[in-house]
């Protein structure tokens, strides 16, 4: 990480050919710095309509202003075919905070309180309280997203 790089935390989830889309999105933001990925779990939707997510968490090590990752974000949403509302989401990204370091972060207060769905992958990659969650069983999906 450069003095000058912020770490963005992302949540990331898909339920309609999500294989195509993670490896999509994975490569575009190997792209944008330094990334560091979660297991995907396969979790169901939130509001019982709708196929099981995969859900997945990144730390981003980048120089890309706070502003334009936002953008960059949603393009790689509406690249992806996101509909907006629908149970069929091809690609979410949810920016769940962001700092100079893990002990330094700020979070995206739209995006609070954090899901279950959030919550899971993103312990493993970040040891805060604002991730503790009971025990769960989903199941993780076997996928290597080093291979695109």
């Amino acid at each position: 990480m450069n003095a000058t790089d912020t770490i963005f935390a992302l949540a990331l989830a898909s339920n309609h050919q999500p294989e195509q889309h993670f490896r999509r999105v994975y490569h575009q933001l190997r792209q944008l710095g330094s990334l560091q990925c979660s297991s995907i779990f396969l979790i169901p939707c939130r509001d019982g309509v709708g196929a099981d997510y995969w859900n997945a968490a990144c730390l981003l090590s980048s120089a890309v202003a706070l502003t334009e990752l936002n953008a960059q974000l949603k393009a790689m949403e509406l690249a992806s075919g996101r509909v907006r509302p629908s149970h069929k989401i091809s690609l979410d990204i949810d920016l769940i905070a962001w700092g100079q370091s893990l002990n330094q972060m700020q979070f995206n207060l739209k995006k609070l309180p954090l899901a279950l769905d959030v919550k899971i992958p993103m312990q493993e990659l970040w040891s805060h309280a604002a991730f503790w969650h009971p025990p769960h069983i989903y199941p993780q999906v076997a996928l290597d997203l080093t291979q695109s």
